[in-house]
């Protein structure tokens, strides 16, 4: 008697049904995998362009600190040059009040020499002096008064040189007179170099 065993046919079919599904589900496994990769991908992008961005901005901060503080030591720096041309301003109008008030005392002391010298008719018109240089314009009523007034300048111990430059005869209404004009060297201890406001080479520098 021979069997026969329809059931083994079904089974077969129905494995290979259900194993058929088995490539799709491999493949949804991967998609989740690939979706984590990616996110992670991107927040790594997001993390170095946040560090980026704060590095960026600690290095521009620390430039414009150091722009501030050179433009500090540079307004530091003009008012030093400031001060230091004030000085030096300072320094030359207190050299030449000084040079002044030595040449007030030679002023005194010219003008006196240059009155006790004085003969009888000679009068002085005009009186002016640069360093040690005297200029003298007067009156005489001969020219033998004049040559005795430069006698006497020469005489004395505060003058050398004394020369005469001109002597004019001049007439008002009936009276004649001399106008001359002489020059001399003051010797004075104070009046030995000119007033000058021009600055010495450590004030330039």
């Amino acid at each position: 008697m021979i069997r026969i065993n329809l059931l083994k046919p079904e089974r077969k079919e129905i494995r290979e049904t259900t194993a058929a599904p088995a490539p799709e589900f491999k493949e949804r496994r991967r998609q989740p995998i690939a979706g984590v990769v990616v996110l992670l991908a991107l927040v790594a992008i997001v993390a170095l362009f946040f560090y980026q961005r704060d590095a960026l901005t600690k290095e521009n901060n620390l430039l414009r600190d150091a722009q501030a503080e050179k433009k500090n030591l540079q307004n530091v720096v003009v008012k030093l040059e400031e001060l230091e041309k004030q000085r030096n301003l300072f320094k030359r109008k207190i050299r030449v009040i000084t040079q002044l008030q030595s040449r007030q005392e030679n002023a005194v002391i010219i003008m006196d020499e240059l009155s006790k010298h004085l003969p009888s008719w000679v009068w002085l018109t005009e009186l002016g002096f640069s360093a040690q240089e005297v200029r003298v314009k007067g009156r005489a009523v001969s020219n033998n008064l004049i040559a005795d007034y430069i006698f006497n300048l020469e005489e004395s111990p505060n003058f050398r040189n004394v020369n005469l430059i001109s002597s004019t005869q001049r007439r008002v209404r009936n009276n004649k007179y001399l106008e001359f004009s002489l020059t001399a060297v003051f010797v004075g201890p104070s009046l030995t170099s000119p007033v000058s406001e021009e600055p010495t080479e450590g004030e330039k520098k």
